[in-house]
């Protein structure tokens, strides 16, 4: 990753203004440009460590109590396949009680299991219904059996789980299990949490110990959480669990998101005269690539009162309007950052010079194919951005111009293109950006009170 030039241009912004509209029966929202965003935000939980603390909690001998579990679709949508499954759920106030009953404890489902369209509680229940003696299906919504399944499929075959698909997609049908699962060695093909996390959850059912081994670094969520033996062996990192292992009972709580706080870092970022506070915010380094990247662009970032939370370090986050020059970035870092490259093109384009994004083709098999939606979108606002197989290049700054795009029913799409709109000439209006219930229900709320008071 490599910083090209310090020059800067400045446009003239308007207020932000968010108008909610219905445009041929699907939720549009029309965001318009914006100076001087200021304020703190206080954002949801983050929904990667919630499903997990939800199917830990599960599969744990006890009760565990969480505390700020998010009411965005996909955390929601593991509570409710663990309903499924028999587990008791419900709430004191704002923590969340979950009566776990071990990792054997699940009940046969009576219907398939919706998932919704949380790919990480797809993958990761798959992993813990592998070993069960009842067999299970698996399904998902349109997007999300869209996704391809095979990178869980190859290694739960080779632990001899009985598991198929519909060509490689969704519907999953899974078990039963007609004794232990083989343990097995396994190397990542590609940097995947989900992909790591399913193989190490089957090894709690195999006759011995699992081992998964990457070659990049993917979000070590699952393997904090459960305190699991991890090390480093000719350059790749090794991370292990034992099978039979009991999963203890806690108490958690769950940092605010990473990944809806880097909407808001891009935005204080390119709008001038911003300062924006986020406190709470998770900062596990396997995530939190986009700082690294905003850093070596020039952008002003602070992080203040780091510290400790459920295995997970935390802190607070102030970002002001910075002068961003371009970067090339690799293959390397992707894992680190592969949520937030759709907020790292908007970035791009108020950057100086010419942003490279390579080695990111897994965003290809998101919720959409993110690199043609980011290319489609900013295109139809009037930006010139090159496309590869990989990635993408942007060469900045440009002036982005108002006009109606989709957000493909993509949650992340959805908000980066609201973001672009705060340095836009005119108005930008965004179909389907009901999306962002998956993740930030209140996204446009929590944008519309950094606005400036236009009195």
């Amino acid at each position: 990753m490599t910083r090209e030039s310090d020059s800067w241009q400045k446009s003239k912004r308007k207020f932000l203004s968010i108008e909610p509209m219905v445009d041929n029966n699907k939720n549009t929202r029309s965001v318009r440009p914006a100076d001087g965003l200021r304020g703190t935000i206080h954002l949801p939980a983050d929904k990667s460590i919630a499903q997990r603390t939800a199917l830990f909690a599960g599969i744990a001998e006890g009760t565990s109590r969480i505390e700020g579990y998010p009411s965005s679709a996909d955390p929601q949508s593991a509570l409710s396949c663990l309903r499924q499954l028999g587990i008791q759920i419900e709430t004191d106030e704002d923590v969340l009680i979950i009566h776990g009953k071990g990792i054997r404890g699940f009940s046969p489902p009576s219907e398939p299991i919706d998932c919704g369209n949380s790919g990480t509680t797809l993958r990761l229940l798959s992993g813990l219904l592998a070993g069960q003696n009842f067999r299970s299906t698996l399904i998902g919504d349109e997007s999300l059996s869209s996704r391809p399944m095979g990178r869980i499929l190859d290694p739960l075959r080779q632990m001899n789980a009985r598991v198929d698909s519909v060509e490689g997609h969704a519907p999953l049908t899974v078990g039963p299990a007609s004794g232990p699962l083989s343990a097995i060695e396994y190397t990542l093909p590609v940097a995947s949490a989900q992909v790591k996390s399913c193989v190490l959850l089957a090894g709690l059912y195999a006759d011995s110990v699992t081992t998964v081994i990457e070659t990049l670094p993917s979000r070590d969520h699952t393997e904090r959480m459960l305190g699991l033996d991890t090390g480093i062996q000719h350059g790749k990192r090794l991370v292990h669990i034992r099978g039979g292992m009991k999963v203890e009972p806690r108490n958690w709580t769950i940092p605010s998101d990473f990944s809806a706080a880097s909407f808001f870092i891009v935005a204080a970022c390119i709008t001038p005269g911003s300062v924006l506070k986020m406190p709470n915010v998770g900062l596990n380094p396997t995530r939190t690539g986009l700082l690294e990247v905003l850093r070596a662009m020039g952008a002003r970032i602070e992080i203040e009162n780091q510290r400790e939370i459920s295995s997970e370090p935390v802190g607070d986050i102030t970002v002001y309007a910075s002068q961003l020059a371009s970067v090339t970035v690799t293959k390397d870092i992707i894992p680190s950052l592969i949520d937030e490259i759709p907020i790292l093109c908007v970035a791009a384009i108020q950057a100086t010079g010419r942003t490279e994004i390579r080695g990111a083709g897994e965003l290809r098999h998101k919720e959409t194919d993110r690199i043609d939606a980011m290319v489609k979108g900013l295109g139809a606002l009037g930006a010139k951005v090159e496309e590869f197989e990989d990635g993408l290049a942007i060469e900045g700054p440009q002036q982005l111009h108002g006009g109606h795009v989709s957000a493909f029913d993509d949650h992340r799409i959805a908000m980066s293109m609201a973001i672009s709109a705060l340095s836009a000439s005119d108005p930008v209006h965004i179909s389907g950006a009901d999306s962002v219930a998956v993740s930030f229900p209140e996204f446009f709320r929590t944008l519309d009170s950094i606005r400036p008071d236009p009195n």
